[in-house]
């Protein structure tokens, strides 16, 4: 078995990256360094006071340190991993895009006063949980070692425990709506139509190349990068975009 670090070395980098920001703000809010009011979505400080960083700090919080904060970063370490190290396999650019543009739409949706919701970690892990169980819907779930299931059913079942549990409905509920929406434009409508409206631009390919150049270099590694870009033809499938140098 590989050592703790040797996994943590092994993650794909978006999904490594996330998952390592939302302990670091959930640690720094348990050491009492900020409060969750300073990292809340509250948009009349961001319209008024500008305090742009309210729209990006949400999303990096999972809960305080608790079972449910554990369940949702292995979530995020196991369904995030599976996606990026599967449908989004070399295609980097196009697993972020996906964050993007879901971390928008979550904000868009919070803009609507009855959908409002103050943390939107927990929407954005349940799209990345939604997205796996369209990946991979034949996969089996067993839930709390009582239940085995297809994992195209766990989102639902997920929003069934809240309420079970008494738990807020609405942040999964967003993830699921957001993550349906980006499987259809993404996935659905260009098999159908040959079109992807969510296509990845090219700035961020760039972007994402000229990361991993770099990344490549600080590591002694030769300069050659290879990663994929989706064409809209196929649900998650990509061409080649390299960069030799």
């Amino acid at each position: 078995m590989s050592s703790p670090a040797e996994f943590y070395n092994s993650l794909p980098p978006i999904t490594k990256a996330y998952g390592t920001i939302c302990f670091l703000t959930t640690a720094v809010l348990q050491l009492g360094i900020l409060t969750p009011y300073h990292i809340a979505l509250l948009y009349p400080l961001i319209l008024k006071n500008l305090q742009i960083w309210r729209l990006i700090a949400p999303f990096f919080f999972l809960g305080k340190f608790s079972i449910n904060f554990g369940i949702r970063l292995l979530m995020i370490a196991r369904y995030g991993v599976q996606l990026e190290k599967g449908p989004f396999d070399k295609r980097t650019a196009d697993f972020l895009w996906m964050m993007i543009l879901g971390a928008v739409s979550l904000l868009g949706l919070s803009a609507i006063p009855y959908l409002w919701s103050p943390f939107l970690g927990t929407s954005m892990v349940s799209m990345l949980v939604y997205l796996w169980s369209r990946e991979f819907p034949n996969a089996q779930i067993n839930i709390y070692g009582l239940v085995n299931m297809k994992a195209f059913y766990f989102p639902w079942v997920m929003l069934a425990l809240d309420m079970i549990f008494g738990s807020p409905l609405l942040p999964n509920l967003l993830g699921i709506v957001v993550g349906h929406l980006y499987y259809f434009f993404s996935v659905l409508y260009p098999l159908k139509t040959g079109r992807n409206p969510l296509k990845t631009p090219f700035w961020l390919q760039r972007l994402v190349v000229q990361w991993r150049l770099g990344a490549q270099r600080t590591a002694g590694a030769g300069p050659t990068v290879r990663d994929n870009t989706s064409t809209g033809t196929g649900a998650f499938r990509g061409r080649a975009y390299r960069l030799d140098r």
